[in-house]
């Protein structure tokens, strides 16, 4: 039998703003546990919330980027549970009516593109967070989190591969990282995401029981996750047996899910409306306003690049991904109007090297102007492709210019044809056995004598200009 997955994700993304969604307590990462607490976000008695507007700024933002409606009335929910993490014993969400519904994007997966629709978005408060002490039965909470604004984007059950869940998973990304809404750092868990997954018989319509998955905290871990999950599952049917609905977390050292506890259903939670806080109502001319505000998009951005550049698919892809990149590699044509040959050196030689010093574009020690005066004296014949690597090397060092580190250590390629001329013959007298083996038909030893040109003048000369020396003088 051929199996179909379902895939459905629930996507937090924490909010960029300074303050609690319903107090006056900060947000910043990493201070001292509990803190950055108030008796509102501890849950006092007698105390009262009040919302946070830029809160449901970037949230309008979010749903006006992901194709949302945005509802004119939403209204607050309690959702009810224990956990030591959660002080007030509920946390405030949204339910029946959201602020944003009937969403979609699109992704791209194996050179085919695919609608993922968006259930809802919805604001909630976050919970606190447990330290588990590994030398004694002990807990620790920090309250720190608590309250801090989080948006849930709801999937609909449209995904049917793991594949296609990292693409959707990395457009979300991308896009609150865009508009500038969250940091989307999943380390710090800014960025969470969790999974439902079953199987079904392919062609069937009726799902398959689902379980949960949590606990995935970056691109690659979803993907591995659900992989798991779903071979897991085929077992299961395939011997005979019966997958239960249940919440399953991701054990990244193993790469197994283990079984976590059974799932909740909406009504365990007991939703009811929080009498605290009033209905949200939200005018046209502000959700109008803020459509004005919306930066280009990735996907926008990326059809752009390809069509405007005449940039491979795959390149457009990089240049888009993130809007400092796209900013940094525009910037650089700007100066040096090549694209292809920018974005070739912005993916070879520039992002391996952040990538090595673990840094963002943002923090590169080149800037872009600095790139695009590389690049021009390549295009001139000032310098060789190869001299040009170490010249990047100095400047990512140094912070220098390229002008100045080439003129400093002499690095101007040779260009005079008489110079090399004489290089080049004598590396013929030097190597007759390998002059004679070409001209009997090794014609792959033009790259010996290249090599061999090139390393007698420290990677100076011009190579087309050594090739075509070499070939006039191996066909006498």
């Amino acid at each position: 039998m051929e199996f179909e997955p379902v895939i459905g994700l629930e996507i937090h993304a924490q909010l960029k703003t300074n303050t609690k969604i319903f107090c006056g307590c900060s947000t910043s990462f990493g201070a001292p546990p509990n803190t950055h607490t108030c008796p509102v976000c501890l849950g006092m008695p007698g105390v009262l919330p009040v919302l946070n507007k830029k809160v449901v700024e970037y949230t309008i933002r979010m749903a006006i980027a992901t194709n949302c409606k945005v509802e004119r009335r939403s209204r607050w929910a309690r959702k009810n549970y224990f956990y030591p993490d959660l002080p007030k014993g509920y946390q405030i969400s949204q339910y029946e009516l959201p602020v944003a519904q009937f969403g979609y994007i699109d992704i791209e997966t194996d050179g085919s593109r695919k609608r993922i629709g968006i259930t809802r978005i919805h604001m909630e408060e976050d919970a606190g967070k447990l330290t588990h002490d590994p030398d004694r039965p002990f807990s620790m909470v920090d309250f720190n989190r608590t309250g801090v604004p989080l948006i849930e984007i709801v999937s609909e059950p449209d995904i049917r591969s793991p594949e296609e869940a990292g693409a959707y998973l990395r457009q979300l990304h991308s896009i609150v990282r865009y508009i500038g809404i969250s940091d989307g750092n999943m380390e710090e868990g800014s960025f969470r995401c969790d999974a439902n997954i079953s199987i079904r018989p392919k062609g069937a319509e009726r799902l398959g029981t689902r379980s949960e998955l949590k606990n995935l905290n970056s691109f690659k871990h979803v993907e591995k996750a659900l992989y798991y999950e779903i071979n897991r599952q085929k077992e299961i049917i395939i011997d005979g047996g019966r997958v239960v609905q249940e919440t399953r977390l991701w054990n990244p050292d193993k790469n197994i899910t283990t079984s976590m506890r059974s799932k909740e259903e909406a009504h365990d939670y007991r939703y009811f409306p929080d009498p605290d806080l009033l209905p949200l109502v939200v005018d046209n001319e502000w959700i109008d306003a803020l459509k004005k505000t919306l930066p280009e998009l990735p996907d926008r951005k990326k059809n752009r690049f390809i069509s405007e550049f005449n940039l491979p698919s795959s390149d457009a892809e990089i240049m888009s991904s993130s809007r400092e990149l796209a900013d940094y590699f525009e910037e650089c044509i700007k100066e040096f109007p090549k694209p292809k040959q920018v974005s070739n050196w912005i993916m070879g030689e520039l992002l391996g090297l952040l990538n090595a010093e673990g840094k963002t574009i943002d923090r590169s020690p080149i800037s872009s102007s600095n790139l695009a005066r590389l690049l021009k004296l390549i295009d001139k014949g000032i310098i060789s492709g190869k001299i040009a690597k170490t010249v990047f090397e100095d400047m990512a060092n140094t912070g220098r210019h390229p002008e100045e580190i080439v003129e400093k250590k002499g690095l101007v390629q040779v260009t005079d044809v008489s110079a090399i001329e004489e290089v080049v013959s004598q590396i013929l007298a030097d190597n007759l056995k390998e002059v004679e083996g070409y001209r009997k038909g090794k014609k792959k030893l033009i790259g010996f004598f290249v090599g061999q040109v090139m390393k007698e003048t420290k990677g100076k000369a011009n190579p087309k200009i050594v090739n075509e020396i070499l070939k006039d003088k191996l066909a006498e």
